[in-house]
Protein backbone atom coordinates (compact mmCIF):
# COMPACT_ATOMS: atom_id res chain seq x y z
CA UNK A 1 0.00 0.00 0.00
CA UNK A 2 1.57 3.34 -1.16
CA UNK A 3 1.46 6.36 1.44
CA UNK A 4 -0.98 8.40 0.07
CA UNK A 5 -3.57 5.54 0.06
CA UNK A 6 -2.45 4.50 3.95
CA UNK A 7 -2.73 8.62 4.78
CA UNK A 8 -6.44 8.60 2.66
CA UNK A 9 -7.60 5.77 5.13
CA UNK A 10 -7.61 7.80 7.96
CA UNK A 11 -9.40 10.85 6.77
CA UNK A 12 -13.37 11.81 6.01
CA UNK A 13 -14.38 14.98 4.13
CA UNK A 14 -17.71 17.02 4.03
CA UNK A 15 -18.12 18.34 0.87
CA UNK A 16 -20.18 22.01 -0.24
CA UNK A 17 -22.71 20.23 -2.56
CA UNK A 18 -25.45 17.67 -2.85
CA UNK A 19 -23.53 15.58 -4.64
CA UNK A 20 -20.23 15.05 -3.91
CA UNK A 21 -17.35 16.23 -6.36
CA UNK A 22 -15.57 13.94 -8.08
CA UNK A 23 -12.43 13.98 -6.38
CA UNK A 24 -13.84 12.21 -3.76
CA UNK A 25 -15.95 9.55 -5.81
CA UNK A 26 -12.46 8.99 -7.04
CA UNK A 27 -10.89 8.72 -3.54
CA UNK A 28 -13.42 6.60 -2.07
CA UNK A 29 -13.01 3.99 -5.20
CA UNK A 30 -9.20 3.88 -4.93
CA UNK A 31 -9.63 3.23 -1.39
CA UNK A 32 -7.57 6.54 -0.83
CA UNK A 33 -10.37 8.26 1.67
CA UNK A 34 -12.05 6.45 4.86
CA UNK A 35 -15.21 7.95 3.94
CA UNK A 36 -17.77 11.36 4.45
CA UNK A 37 -19.74 13.40 6.30
CA UNK A 38 -22.94 14.99 5.08
CA UNK A 39 -24.31 18.26 6.91
CA UNK A 40 -27.96 19.81 6.00
CA UNK A 41 -26.51 21.79 2.64
CA UNK A 42 -25.76 18.11 1.31
CA UNK A 43 -29.63 17.34 2.31
CA UNK A 44 -31.47 20.04 0.32
CA UNK A 45 -32.92 17.76 -2.26
CA UNK A 46 -34.44 15.43 0.53
CA UNK A 47 -33.53 12.27 2.23
CA UNK A 48 -34.72 9.79 -0.99
CA UNK A 49 -32.34 11.81 -2.95
CA UNK A 50 -29.74 11.74 -0.02
CA UNK A 51 -29.93 7.68 -0.24
CA UNK A 52 -29.61 7.30 -4.22
CA UNK A 53 -26.17 9.59 -3.97
CA UNK A 54 -24.77 7.45 -1.47
CA UNK A 55 -25.98 4.29 -3.07
CA UNK A 56 -23.84 5.17 -5.83
CA UNK A 57 -20.75 5.62 -3.92
CA UNK A 58 -18.18 3.09 -4.64
CA UNK A 59 -15.29 1.57 -2.56
CA UNK A 60 -13.32 -1.31 -1.87
CA UNK A 61 -13.20 -1.09 1.78
CA UNK A 62 -16.67 -0.08 3.36
CA UNK A 63 -16.72 3.49 3.52
CA UNK A 64 -17.80 5.52 6.56
CA UNK A 65 -20.98 7.46 6.12
CA UNK A 66 -21.80 9.76 8.77
CA UNK A 67 -23.80 12.79 10.49
CA UNK A 68 -24.33 14.65 13.20
CA UNK A 69 -27.93 13.62 14.14
CA UNK A 70 -28.39 14.51 18.06
CA UNK A 71 -31.84 15.85 18.24
CA UNK A 72 -32.63 19.34 19.21
CA UNK A 73 -31.05 21.73 17.53
CA UNK A 74 -28.11 19.35 16.09
CA UNK A 75 -30.17 17.84 13.50
CA UNK A 76 -29.50 17.70 9.80
CA UNK A 77 -32.24 15.68 8.85
CA UNK A 78 -35.76 17.36 9.42
CA UNK A 79 -38.95 14.79 8.92
CA UNK A 80 -39.70 12.48 7.98
CA UNK A 81 -36.73 11.26 10.27
CA UNK A 82 -37.58 11.04 13.43
CA UNK A 83 -37.56 14.65 15.54
CA UNK A 84 -35.94 14.48 18.81
CA UNK A 85 -36.19 16.74 21.31
CA UNK A 86 -32.81 18.03 23.33
CA UNK A 87 -31.15 15.70 24.71
CA UNK A 88 -31.55 17.52 28.23
CA UNK A 89 -35.01 16.53 27.94
CA UNK A 90 -34.24 12.84 27.90
CA UNK A 91 -32.33 12.71 30.64
CA UNK A 92 -35.09 14.97 32.44
CA UNK A 93 -37.55 12.49 31.94
CA UNK A 94 -34.96 10.05 33.18
CA UNK A 95 -36.16 6.69 31.00
CA UNK A 96 -33.49 4.63 29.85
CA UNK A 97 -36.16 2.45 27.75
CA UNK A 98 -37.07 5.63 26.31
CA UNK A 99 -33.62 6.91 25.24
CA UNK A 100 -32.75 3.07 23.89
CA UNK A 101 -35.95 3.17 21.54
CA UNK A 102 -34.96 7.13 20.64
CA UNK A 103 -31.58 5.34 19.02
CA UNK A 104 -32.85 2.59 18.06
CA UNK A 105 -35.72 3.95 16.01
CA UNK A 106 -33.70 7.22 14.90
CA UNK A 107 -30.39 4.52 13.80
CA UNK A 108 -32.61 2.12 12.01
CA UNK A 109 -33.45 5.20 9.95
CA UNK A 110 -30.36 6.78 9.53
CA UNK A 111 -29.40 3.28 8.71
CA UNK A 112 -31.96 2.96 5.86
CA UNK A 113 -30.86 5.90 3.71
CA UNK A 114 -26.95 4.77 3.72
CA UNK A 115 -25.59 5.97 6.81
CA UNK A 116 -23.54 3.89 9.14
CA UNK A 117 -22.55 6.21 12.52
CA UNK A 118 -24.19 8.86 13.98
CA UNK A 119 -22.01 11.23 15.78
CA UNK A 120 -23.83 11.24 18.91
CA UNK A 121 -24.08 10.77 21.46
CA UNK A 122 -22.77 13.67 23.52
CA UNK A 123 -21.45 12.47 26.67
CA UNK A 124 -20.27 16.27 27.70
CA UNK A 125 -21.89 17.39 31.57
CA UNK A 126 -22.96 20.54 31.41
CA UNK A 127 -21.70 22.36 34.27
CA UNK A 128 -21.85 25.77 32.64
CA UNK A 129 -24.80 27.93 31.62
CA UNK A 130 -22.65 30.18 29.85
CA UNK A 131 -21.55 27.52 27.49
CA UNK A 132 -22.47 28.40 23.89
CA UNK A 133 -22.11 25.04 22.28
CA UNK A 134 -23.21 22.11 24.46
CA UNK A 135 -25.83 23.55 27.20
CA UNK A 136 -28.96 21.22 26.19
CA UNK A 137 -27.29 19.12 23.89
CA UNK A 138 -26.29 17.33 26.93
CA UNK A 139 -28.07 14.66 28.78
CA UNK A 140 -27.84 16.81 32.47
CA UNK A 141 -25.65 18.47 34.51
CA UNK A 142 -24.76 15.07 36.82
CA UNK A 143 -22.21 12.78 35.57
CA UNK A 144 -24.39 9.57 36.40
CA UNK A 145 -26.90 10.92 34.39
CA UNK A 146 -25.04 11.50 31.16
CA UNK A 147 -23.40 7.94 32.09
CA UNK A 148 -26.87 6.51 32.14
CA UNK A 149 -28.31 8.20 29.01
CA UNK A 150 -25.24 8.82 26.72
CA UNK A 151 -25.07 4.52 27.09
CA UNK A 152 -28.58 4.08 26.51
CA UNK A 153 -28.38 5.87 23.60
CA UNK A 154 -25.81 4.56 21.85
CA UNK A 155 -26.92 1.33 22.78
CA UNK A 156 -30.27 2.03 20.95
CA UNK A 157 -28.10 2.99 17.56
CA UNK A 158 -26.00 -0.66 18.11
CA UNK A 159 -29.78 -1.86 18.42
CA UNK A 160 -30.57 -0.71 14.50
CA UNK A 161 -26.52 -1.55 13.38
CA UNK A 162 -25.50 2.20 13.44
CA UNK A 163 -21.85 3.00 15.04
CA UNK A 164 -21.95 5.64 17.89
CA UNK A 165 -19.58 8.37 18.36
CA UNK A 166 -19.24 9.78 22.00
CA UNK A 167 -18.32 13.72 22.31
CA UNK A 168 -16.44 15.04 23.11
CA UNK A 169 -13.26 13.50 24.91
CA UNK A 170 -12.33 14.81 27.74
CA UNK A 171 -15.17 17.25 28.07
CA UNK A 172 -16.63 20.35 26.59
CA UNK A 173 -19.03 21.02 29.25
CA UNK A 174 -17.97 23.34 31.14
CA UNK A 175 -16.18 25.96 28.58
CA UNK A 176 -17.43 29.43 27.66
CA UNK A 177 -15.73 29.64 24.47
CA UNK A 178 -16.69 27.82 21.41
CA UNK A 179 -14.39 25.71 19.45
CA UNK A 180 -15.52 26.32 16.78
CA UNK A 181 -14.57 30.06 17.14
CA UNK A 182 -11.49 29.91 19.48
CA UNK A 183 -9.61 27.52 21.51
CA UNK A 184 -11.25 26.86 24.98
CA UNK A 185 -9.50 26.10 28.13
CA UNK A 186 -10.10 24.46 31.16
CA UNK A 187 -8.56 25.22 34.61
CA UNK A 188 -9.69 22.12 36.55
CA UNK A 189 -8.02 20.18 38.49
CA UNK A 190 -6.98 16.38 37.33
CA UNK A 191 -9.20 15.60 40.89
CA UNK A 192 -12.63 17.68 39.31
CA UNK A 193 -11.92 16.85 35.59
CA UNK A 194 -11.84 12.27 36.77
CA UNK A 195 -14.89 13.05 39.18
CA UNK A 196 -17.00 14.83 36.24
CA UNK A 197 -15.74 15.48 32.67
CA UNK A 198 -13.68 12.11 32.37
CA UNK A 199 -16.66 10.29 34.18
CA UNK A 200 -18.42 9.50 31.38
CA UNK A 201 -15.95 8.95 28.88
CA UNK A 202 -14.23 6.42 31.30
CA UNK A 203 -17.80 4.39 31.24
CA UNK A 204 -17.97 4.82 27.70
CA UNK A 205 -16.05 1.16 26.31
CA UNK A 206 -18.96 -0.52 25.01
CA UNK A 207 -19.19 3.03 22.04
CA UNK A 208 -17.32 2.27 19.16
CA UNK A 209 -15.46 5.87 18.64
CA UNK A 210 -15.12 8.48 20.95
CA UNK A 211 -14.58 11.93 19.42
CA UNK A 212 -12.11 14.71 20.94
CA UNK A 213 -12.44 18.27 21.70
CA UNK A 214 -10.10 20.68 20.76
CA UNK A 215 -10.04 22.13 23.99
CA UNK A 216 -6.66 22.67 25.91
CA UNK A 217 -7.00 21.45 29.19
CA UNK A 218 -4.39 22.44 31.77
CA UNK A 219 -3.93 19.88 34.18
CA UNK A 220 -3.46 17.29 31.46
CA UNK A 221 -1.34 19.05 28.69
CA UNK A 222 -0.96 22.95 29.29
CA UNK A 223 0.78 23.13 25.87
CA UNK A 224 -1.85 21.94 23.19
CA UNK A 225 -5.63 20.93 22.69
CA UNK A 226 -6.58 17.22 23.62
CA UNK A 227 -7.01 16.50 19.34
CA UNK A 228 -3.55 17.11 19.51
CA UNK A 229 -2.07 15.82 22.56
CA UNK A 230 -0.26 12.04 23.22
CA UNK A 231 -0.46 13.31 26.89
CA UNK A 232 -4.48 13.50 26.76
CA UNK A 233 -5.35 10.94 23.35
CA UNK A 234 -2.58 7.99 23.97
CA UNK A 235 -1.98 8.29 27.60
CA UNK A 236 -5.03 9.17 29.21
CA UNK A 237 -7.72 7.67 26.93
CA UNK A 238 -5.87 4.27 25.79
CA UNK A 239 -3.72 4.30 28.79
CA UNK A 240 -5.01 4.94 31.79
CA UNK A 241 -9.12 5.09 30.98
CA UNK A 242 -8.38 1.72 28.37
CA UNK A 243 -10.20 3.03 25.36
CA UNK A 244 -10.36 -0.04 22.74
CA UNK A 245 -12.43 1.70 19.88
CA UNK A 246 -11.72 4.56 16.74
CA UNK A 247 -10.69 7.44 18.18
CA UNK A 248 -11.94 10.32 15.75
CA UNK A 249 -10.43 14.04 15.53
CA UNK A 250 -13.49 16.98 15.63
CA UNK A 251 -13.22 18.62 12.23
CA UNK A 252 -9.79 19.81 11.75
CA UNK A 253 -11.06 23.46 10.02
CA UNK A 254 -12.20 24.65 13.67
CA UNK A 255 -10.30 27.79 14.48
CA UNK A 256 -9.72 26.43 17.77
CA UNK A 257 -6.92 24.87 15.88
CA UNK A 258 -6.88 25.29 12.09
CA UNK A 259 -5.83 29.18 13.46
CA UNK A 260 -3.00 27.99 15.08
CA UNK A 261 -1.17 24.89 12.96
CA UNK A 262 -3.96 24.43 9.76
CA UNK A 263 -5.12 21.63 8.96
CA UNK A 264 -2.19 19.47 7.64
CA UNK A 265 0.03 20.39 10.28
CA UNK A 266 -3.15 19.61 12.89
CA UNK A 267 -3.69 16.25 10.88
CA UNK A 268 0.32 14.95 11.41
CA UNK A 269 -0.43 16.08 15.36
CA UNK A 270 -3.58 14.40 15.53
CA UNK A 271 -2.04 11.01 14.39
CA UNK A 272 0.93 11.59 16.20
CA UNK A 273 -1.31 11.67 19.33
CA UNK A 274 -3.12 8.91 18.93
CA UNK A 275 -6.35 9.86 16.53
CA UNK A 276 -7.31 7.25 14.40
CA UNK A 277 -9.69 9.03 12.28
CA UNK A 278 -9.82 13.05 10.86
CA UNK A 279 -12.74 14.82 9.96
CA UNK A 280 -12.23 18.18 7.39
CA UNK A 281 -15.74 18.85 7.26
CA UNK A 282 -16.31 21.38 4.07
CA UNK A 283 -12.83 22.20 2.32
CA UNK A 284 -12.39 18.82 -0.14
CA UNK A 285 -9.12 20.88 -1.03
CA UNK A 286 -7.78 21.15 2.33
CA UNK A 287 -8.66 17.19 3.05
CA UNK A 288 -6.92 16.59 -0.14
CA UNK A 289 -3.80 18.46 1.59
CA UNK A 290 -3.80 17.04 4.00
CA UNK A 291 -3.55 13.45 2.88
CA UNK A 292 -0.31 14.85 0.92
CA UNK A 293 1.17 15.74 4.49
CA UNK A 294 0.51 12.41 6.12
CA UNK A 295 1.71 10.89 3.54
CA UNK A 296 4.94 12.90 2.79
CA UNK A 297 5.59 12.25 6.79
CA UNK A 298 5.17 8.56 6.49
CA UNK A 299 7.16 8.25 3.85
CA UNK A 300 9.86 10.59 5.68
CA UNK A 301 9.16 8.81 9.40
CA UNK A 302 9.01 4.95 9.87
CA UNK A 303 7.75 5.61 13.26
CA UNK A 304 5.12 7.75 11.79
CA UNK A 305 4.14 5.54 9.62
CA UNK A 306 3.52 2.73 11.63
CA UNK A 307 1.30 4.64 13.70
CA UNK A 308 -0.60 5.58 10.58
CA UNK A 309 -1.09 2.04 9.62
CA UNK A 310 -2.21 1.21 13.27
CA UNK A 311 -5.08 4.29 13.10
CA UNK A 312 -6.09 2.88 9.16
CA UNK A 313 -6.47 -0.89 10.22
CA UNK A 314 -8.52 0.24 13.43
CA UNK A 315 -10.76 2.51 11.74
CA UNK A 316 -11.11 0.05 8.80
CA UNK A 317 -11.97 -2.87 11.37
CA UNK A 318 -15.04 -0.57 12.26
CA UNK A 319 -15.97 0.43 8.99
CA UNK A 320 -16.39 -3.09 8.04
CA UNK A 321 -18.37 -4.05 10.73
CA UNK A 322 -20.92 -2.19 9.44
CA UNK A 323 -21.37 -1.44 5.64
CA UNK A 324 -23.55 1.33 3.71
CA UNK A 325 -26.86 -0.69 2.57
CA UNK A 326 -29.33 2.54 1.50
CA UNK A 327 -32.64 1.58 0.51
CA UNK A 328 -34.89 2.94 -2.06
CA UNK A 329 -38.45 2.52 -3.49
CA UNK A 330 -40.91 1.69 -0.96
CA UNK A 331 -38.65 -0.20 1.51
CA UNK A 332 -37.23 3.20 1.96
CA UNK A 333 -40.03 5.36 2.46
CA UNK A 334 -41.70 2.28 4.60
CA UNK A 335 -38.97 2.99 7.23
CA UNK A 336 -38.72 6.82 6.80
CA UNK A 337 -42.62 6.44 7.69
CA UNK A 338 -42.18 4.57 10.78
CA UNK A 339 -45.19 4.11 12.67
CA UNK A 340 -42.79 3.89 15.73
CA UNK A 341 -41.07 7.73 15.19
CA UNK A 342 -44.74 8.70 14.85
CA UNK A 343 -45.46 7.42 18.35
CA UNK A 344 -42.17 8.23 19.80
CA UNK A 345 -42.99 11.71 18.29
CA UNK A 346 -46.25 12.07 20.24
CA UNK A 347 -44.72 10.34 23.38
CA UNK A 348 -42.07 13.08 23.28
CA UNK A 349 -43.82 16.36 22.31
Amino acid sequence: MNFETLAGRVLVVGYPSTEPPRVVRDALQEGSLAGVILFKRNLVDGPEAVAETLATLKSPEPALVAVDQEGGRVARFGPPVLKLPPMRVLGERDDLELTRRCGRVLGRQLKALGFTMDFAPVLDVDTNPDNPVIGDRSFGREPERVIRHGLAFADGLADAGLLGCGKHFPGHGDTDTDSHFALPTLRHDLKRLEAVELAPFAAASRIPALMTAHVLFEALDPEVPATLSKAVVTDLLRGRLGYPGVVISDDLEMKAVADRYGVSESAVRAIEAGCDLLLVCSDVDACFAAREALARRASEDAAFATRLREAGDRTLAMRAKVPSTPLSGDALRDALNDPEARALEEVLA
